[in-house]
Protein backbone atom coordinates (compact mmCIF):
# COMPACT_ATOMS: atom_id res chain seq x y z
CA UNK A 1 0.00 0.00 0.00
CA UNK A 2 1.00 3.27 -0.72
CA UNK A 3 0.28 7.00 0.80
CA UNK A 4 0.52 10.44 -0.76
CA UNK A 5 -0.53 13.59 1.08
CA UNK A 6 -1.43 15.75 -1.51
CA UNK A 7 -2.84 18.41 1.53
CA UNK A 8 -2.26 18.40 5.10
CA UNK A 9 -3.62 21.93 6.41
CA UNK A 10 -6.78 22.29 8.14
CA UNK A 11 -9.80 24.96 7.52
CA UNK A 12 -8.03 26.76 4.68
CA UNK A 13 -5.28 26.93 2.10
CA UNK A 14 -2.43 28.81 3.56
CA UNK A 15 1.08 30.22 1.99
CA UNK A 16 4.54 31.94 2.42
CA UNK A 17 8.42 31.25 3.18
CA UNK A 18 7.07 29.65 7.31
CA UNK A 19 4.55 27.01 5.60
CA UNK A 20 7.23 25.47 3.29
CA UNK A 21 8.08 22.66 4.95
CA UNK A 22 4.33 21.47 5.79
CA UNK A 23 2.33 22.92 2.97
CA UNK A 24 -0.58 25.17 2.63
CA UNK A 25 -2.39 22.80 1.08
CA UNK A 26 -6.13 21.17 2.40
CA UNK A 27 -7.11 17.67 3.11
CA UNK A 28 -6.48 15.11 0.12
CA UNK A 29 -4.71 11.68 0.28
CA UNK A 30 -4.36 9.08 -2.70
CA UNK A 31 -4.03 5.37 -1.24
CA UNK A 32 -2.53 2.66 -3.59
CA UNK A 33 -3.22 -0.49 -3.42
CA UNK A 34 -0.33 -3.20 -4.46
CA UNK A 35 -2.14 -3.88 -8.05
CA UNK A 36 -2.07 0.37 -8.53
CA UNK A 37 -6.13 0.49 -7.67
CA UNK A 38 -6.59 4.19 -6.64
CA UNK A 39 -8.75 5.51 -3.82
CA UNK A 40 -8.93 9.90 -3.20
CA UNK A 41 -9.66 11.03 0.02
CA UNK A 42 -11.38 14.36 -0.18
CA UNK A 43 -11.09 17.12 -2.38
CA UNK A 44 -9.49 20.07 -0.77
CA UNK A 45 -6.87 22.51 -2.41
CA UNK A 46 -4.26 19.03 -2.51
CA UNK A 47 -6.26 17.54 -4.92
CA UNK A 48 -5.73 20.16 -8.14
CA UNK A 49 -1.37 18.97 -8.28
CA UNK A 50 -3.16 15.21 -7.58
CA UNK A 51 -5.42 16.05 -10.84
CA UNK A 52 -2.43 17.05 -12.88
CA UNK A 53 -0.32 14.41 -11.97
CA UNK A 54 -3.68 11.83 -12.69
CA UNK A 55 -3.59 13.44 -16.44
CA UNK A 56 -0.13 13.32 -17.05
CA UNK A 57 -0.11 9.42 -16.21
CA UNK A 58 -3.21 8.50 -17.79
CA UNK A 59 -5.18 7.71 -15.05
CA UNK A 60 -8.47 8.03 -16.13
CA UNK A 61 -10.49 5.05 -13.63
CA UNK A 62 -10.28 5.37 -9.56
CA UNK A 63 -12.69 5.63 -6.59
CA UNK A 64 -13.27 8.73 -4.38
CA UNK A 65 -14.50 8.98 -1.09
CA UNK A 66 -15.16 12.17 1.41
CA UNK A 67 -14.67 12.34 5.10
CA UNK A 68 -17.19 15.34 5.43
CA UNK A 69 -18.43 18.01 3.35
CA UNK A 70 -16.83 21.00 5.26
CA UNK A 71 -15.40 23.81 2.99
CA UNK A 72 -11.73 22.76 2.97
CA UNK A 73 -12.43 19.49 2.43
CA UNK A 74 -14.07 19.79 -0.99
CA UNK A 75 -12.56 23.35 -2.16
CA UNK A 76 -10.45 21.79 -4.94
CA UNK A 77 -12.71 19.96 -6.60
CA UNK A 78 -13.40 22.27 -9.66
CA UNK A 79 -10.17 22.32 -9.93
CA UNK A 80 -9.40 18.72 -10.03
CA UNK A 81 -8.45 18.51 -14.41
CA UNK A 82 -9.51 14.75 -14.25
CA UNK A 83 -13.47 15.70 -14.32
CA UNK A 84 -13.17 17.93 -17.78
CA UNK A 85 -11.91 14.82 -19.75
CA UNK A 86 -14.47 12.31 -21.23
CA UNK A 87 -12.10 9.25 -20.52
CA UNK A 88 -12.39 9.84 -16.69
CA UNK A 89 -14.27 7.39 -14.82
CA UNK A 90 -14.96 8.22 -10.97
CA UNK A 91 -16.86 5.64 -8.41
CA UNK A 92 -17.53 7.45 -5.09
CA UNK A 93 -18.86 6.32 -2.21
CA UNK A 94 -21.03 7.83 0.32
CA UNK A 95 -22.41 7.13 3.79
CA UNK A 96 -24.86 9.35 5.85
CA UNK A 97 -22.71 11.87 7.34
CA UNK A 98 -24.72 14.89 5.35
CA UNK A 99 -28.21 15.35 4.77
CA UNK A 100 -27.49 15.85 1.28
CA UNK A 101 -25.98 13.28 -0.94
CA UNK A 102 -23.02 12.71 -2.35
CA UNK A 103 -24.35 13.77 -5.78
CA UNK A 104 -25.00 16.99 -4.20
CA UNK A 105 -21.84 17.63 -2.05
CA UNK A 106 -19.58 18.11 -4.96
CA UNK A 107 -22.24 19.58 -7.01
CA UNK A 108 -22.36 22.63 -4.67
CA UNK A 109 -19.03 23.70 -5.41
CA UNK A 110 -19.64 24.32 -8.88
CA UNK A 111 -22.79 25.79 -8.36
CA UNK A 112 -23.64 29.52 -10.10
CA UNK A 113 -22.53 32.26 -9.04
CA UNK A 114 -20.17 30.61 -7.13
CA UNK A 115 -18.18 28.68 -9.91
CA UNK A 116 -18.59 28.85 -14.14
CA UNK A 117 -18.98 25.55 -14.67
CA UNK A 118 -21.70 23.69 -13.83
CA UNK A 119 -21.60 19.93 -12.38
CA UNK A 120 -24.05 18.92 -15.10
CA UNK A 121 -21.73 20.24 -17.92
CA UNK A 122 -18.48 18.30 -17.20
CA UNK A 123 -17.16 15.31 -19.12
CA UNK A 124 -16.07 12.94 -16.48
CA UNK A 125 -18.74 10.27 -15.76
CA UNK A 126 -19.76 9.16 -12.66
CA UNK A 127 -20.75 6.37 -10.30
CA UNK A 128 -22.37 6.97 -6.87
CA UNK A 129 -23.06 4.32 -4.35
CA UNK A 130 -23.33 4.01 -0.48
CA UNK A 131 -21.52 2.29 1.96
CA UNK A 132 -21.99 1.94 5.66
CA UNK A 133 -20.07 -0.34 8.62
CA UNK A 134 -19.95 -3.05 6.42
CA UNK A 135 -17.92 -1.15 4.53
CA UNK A 136 -16.23 -1.80 0.74
CA UNK A 137 -13.41 -3.18 -1.42
CA UNK A 138 -11.77 -1.20 -3.86
CA UNK A 139 -9.06 -3.48 -5.52
CA UNK A 140 -6.88 -5.35 -2.87
CA UNK A 141 -7.76 -3.14 -0.55
CA UNK A 142 -10.42 -3.13 2.53
CA UNK A 143 -12.45 0.09 3.67
CA UNK A 144 -13.69 0.74 6.47
CA UNK A 145 -15.74 3.49 7.77
CA UNK A 146 -15.91 4.77 11.05
CA UNK A 147 -17.94 8.13 12.48
CA UNK A 148 -16.06 11.23 13.43
CA UNK A 149 -17.02 13.25 16.35
CA UNK A 150 -17.36 16.27 14.29
CA UNK A 151 -19.85 19.23 13.77
CA UNK A 152 -22.01 18.38 10.64
CA UNK A 153 -20.79 14.47 11.23
CA UNK A 154 -18.20 13.17 9.13
CA UNK A 155 -16.21 9.73 8.08
CA UNK A 156 -12.67 8.13 9.10
CA UNK A 157 -11.25 5.35 7.28
CA UNK A 158 -9.65 2.27 8.13
CA UNK A 159 -7.49 0.74 4.77
CA UNK A 160 -6.01 -3.02 5.03
CA UNK A 161 -4.19 -4.39 2.70
CA UNK A 162 -2.35 -7.67 2.92
CA UNK A 163 -1.81 -7.50 6.58
CA UNK A 164 -1.03 -3.80 6.89
CA UNK A 165 -3.55 -1.30 8.02
CA UNK A 166 -3.94 2.60 7.57
CA UNK A 167 -5.88 4.52 10.13
CA UNK A 168 -7.20 8.08 8.68
CA UNK A 169 -8.64 10.23 11.31
CA UNK A 170 -9.11 13.55 10.76
CA UNK A 171 -11.32 16.46 11.93
CA UNK A 172 -12.32 14.05 15.18
CA UNK A 173 -12.32 15.77 18.37
CA UNK A 174 -11.47 13.27 21.19
CA UNK A 175 -11.79 15.39 23.91
CA UNK A 176 -15.96 16.05 22.82
CA UNK A 177 -18.54 13.67 21.29
CA UNK A 178 -20.56 15.76 18.84
CA UNK A 179 -24.06 14.22 18.10
CA UNK A 180 -23.49 11.16 15.60
CA UNK A 181 -19.50 10.84 17.45
CA UNK A 182 -18.14 7.55 19.07
CA UNK A 183 -16.04 7.57 22.05
CA UNK A 184 -12.73 7.82 22.74
CA UNK A 185 -12.72 3.65 23.56
CA UNK A 186 -14.53 3.49 19.86
CA UNK A 187 -11.77 5.18 18.00
CA UNK A 188 -8.82 3.63 20.29
CA UNK A 189 -10.60 -0.07 19.62
CA UNK A 190 -10.73 1.10 15.35
CA UNK A 191 -7.19 2.55 15.48
CA UNK A 192 -5.62 -0.63 17.70
CA UNK A 193 -2.18 -2.03 15.84
CA UNK A 194 -2.58 0.67 13.12
CA UNK A 195 0.87 0.33 11.11
CA UNK A 196 -0.14 4.14 10.18
CA UNK A 197 -2.32 6.28 12.29
CA UNK A 198 -2.88 9.99 10.90
CA UNK A 199 -4.84 12.05 13.25
CA UNK A 200 -5.99 15.27 13.55
CA UNK A 201 -3.47 17.23 16.13
CA UNK A 202 -4.77 20.95 15.48
CA UNK A 203 -4.90 22.87 18.32
CA UNK A 204 -2.40 22.86 21.81
CA UNK A 205 -3.74 22.10 24.96
CA UNK A 206 -3.23 26.16 25.78
CA UNK A 207 -5.59 26.75 22.81
CA UNK A 208 -8.32 24.18 23.46
CA UNK A 209 -10.43 25.10 26.50
CA UNK A 210 -11.42 28.26 23.64
CA UNK A 211 -12.45 25.98 20.82
CA UNK A 212 -13.30 23.09 22.50
CA UNK A 213 -16.74 21.88 20.66
CA UNK A 214 -15.15 23.25 17.17
CA UNK A 215 -14.66 19.41 16.47
CA UNK A 216 -10.53 19.01 16.36
CA UNK A 217 -8.33 17.42 19.03
CA UNK A 218 -5.06 18.78 20.46
CA UNK A 219 -1.89 16.70 19.50
CA UNK A 220 -1.63 15.67 23.09
CA UNK A 221 -4.91 14.12 22.89
CA UNK A 222 -4.43 12.49 19.40
CA UNK A 223 -0.35 10.98 21.05
CA UNK A 224 -2.74 9.32 23.62
CA UNK A 225 -4.79 7.27 20.59
CA UNK A 226 -1.32 6.88 19.31
CA UNK A 227 0.12 5.07 22.20
CA UNK A 228 -3.02 3.74 23.52
CA UNK A 229 -3.77 1.76 19.96
CA UNK A 230 -0.06 0.59 20.03
CA UNK A 231 0.16 2.24 16.10
CA UNK A 232 3.62 1.98 15.10
CA UNK A 233 3.82 5.59 13.14
CA UNK A 234 1.62 8.39 14.05
CA UNK A 235 1.60 11.28 11.87
CA UNK A 236 0.22 14.58 13.07
CA UNK A 237 -2.72 16.02 11.01
CA UNK A 238 -4.92 19.01 10.42
CA UNK A 239 -2.47 21.88 10.32
CA UNK A 240 -3.72 24.59 12.60
CA UNK A 241 -3.66 27.08 9.56
CA UNK A 242 -1.77 29.88 11.58
CA UNK A 243 1.18 26.99 13.08
CA UNK A 244 4.15 28.01 11.52
CA UNK A 245 6.57 25.15 10.21
CA UNK A 246 8.71 25.80 13.30
CA UNK A 247 6.21 25.54 15.79
CA UNK A 248 5.14 22.29 14.42
CA UNK A 249 8.78 21.09 14.01
CA UNK A 250 8.93 21.69 18.40
CA UNK A 251 5.32 19.53 18.71
CA UNK A 252 6.75 16.46 16.31
CA UNK A 253 10.19 16.64 19.04
CA UNK A 254 7.96 17.17 22.16
CA UNK A 255 5.86 14.31 20.54
CA UNK A 256 8.68 12.07 20.04
CA UNK A 257 9.39 13.18 24.03
CA UNK A 258 6.95 11.81 24.91
CA UNK A 259 6.75 8.64 23.86
CA UNK A 260 10.02 7.25 24.23
CA UNK A 261 9.34 8.77 27.81
CA UNK A 262 6.20 5.87 27.90
CA UNK A 263 8.75 3.31 26.63
CA UNK A 264 7.59 3.19 23.15
CA UNK A 265 8.79 2.92 20.17
CA UNK A 266 6.31 5.12 18.38
CA UNK A 267 7.60 7.23 15.32
CA UNK A 268 6.20 10.43 15.45
CA UNK A 269 6.13 12.42 12.98
CA UNK A 270 3.84 15.61 11.09
CA UNK A 271 2.59 14.90 7.85
CA UNK A 272 4.04 17.03 4.94
CA UNK A 273 2.08 18.10 1.80
CA UNK A 274 4.00 16.01 -1.21
CA UNK A 275 4.99 13.51 2.02
CA UNK A 276 5.13 9.46 0.59
CA UNK A 277 4.22 6.57 2.92
CA UNK A 278 4.50 2.92 1.84
CA UNK A 279 3.79 -0.42 3.80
Amino acid sequence: MKVKFWGARGSIPVSGRRYLKYGGSTTCVEVRSKKDDLIIIDAGSGIRLLGKELIKNSHNAFTMLFTHAHWDHVLGFPFFAPIYSNKTRIKIMGCSFSSDPVREIIAKTMQPPGFPVKFEEISARFEFDSFCSSGCEVGGIQVLPMELSHPNHGLGYKFCEAGRTFVFLTDNELGFVHPGGRTFDDYLAFARGADLLVHDADYTEAEYPRRRTWGHSTWEQALDLALKSEARAFGLYHHNQDRYDSEIDKTVAECSRRARKAGSRLKCFAVKEGQEVRF
